[in-house]
């Protein structure tokens, strides 16, 4: 570095909250979030395939990696968007969408990211912002596998499809009408 220059620093997150095409839809317009990387993440089977994950049986959640300027956005404000555009109260399953890779779960990548993760969900819970309790996992990250590309912006390729019809654009329109301060130009 040369002086007063600052060497941009991004840092990484991986997240569950039902399906990846929502969570990448909703936050990929975010100030600070510069890239999300949709995935599987949290279980055992080694590179993991959609149609494995589907089955239930490889104990991955769909997740996102969200690669991020902290500089821009702290990871307590990212964290605290995802537990408003989710249900974090009910246990592998998010709306329609049932099986354990619908879970909520949060995966530090470091300690200092998971006691950030246990003090947000704590304030989440403290706020009662949820009637019901936070059944969110908390778990470090192991393994991270992105998903197929056909997964990758999903919502901004298919607007015609029935599930982002019906699902996700009335989600992102709702969080585009309440964040708007936070949203990209």
């Amino acid at each position: 570095m040369h002086g007063n220059e600052k060497n941009q620093l991004t840092n990484n997150i991986v997240l569950g909250g039902g399906c990846f095409w929502c969570i990448e839809a909703i936050l990929k317009n975010v100030k600070g979030i510069h890239t999300i990387i949709p995935g599987y993440s949290g279980g055992y089977t080694e590179n993991p395939t959609y149609k494995e994950v589907c089955t239930n049986q490889t104990g991955h959640a769909e997740v996102v990696k969200i690669i991020y300027d902290p500089d821009t956005i702290s990871l307590d404000y990212i964290l605290k968007l995802f537990f408003v555009i989710h249900d974090p109260t009910t246990k592998d399953r998010q709306g329609g969408d049932i099986g354990s890779q619908y879970r909520s779960i949060i995966l530090p990548a470091s300690v200092e990211q998971e006691k950030i993760a246990y003090k947000v969900k704590k304030e989440i819970q403290d706020e009662k912002i949820w009637k019901n309790p936070i059944v969110t996992e908390i778990k470090m990250l192991d393994k991270f596998y992105p998903a197929e590309k056909e997964h990758q912006n999903y919502f901004e390729l298919h607007p015609e499809v029935a599930y982002c019809q019906a699902v996700i654009e009335p989600k992102v329109r709702k969080f585009r009408q309440k964040f708007i301060d936070y949203l990209k130009k």
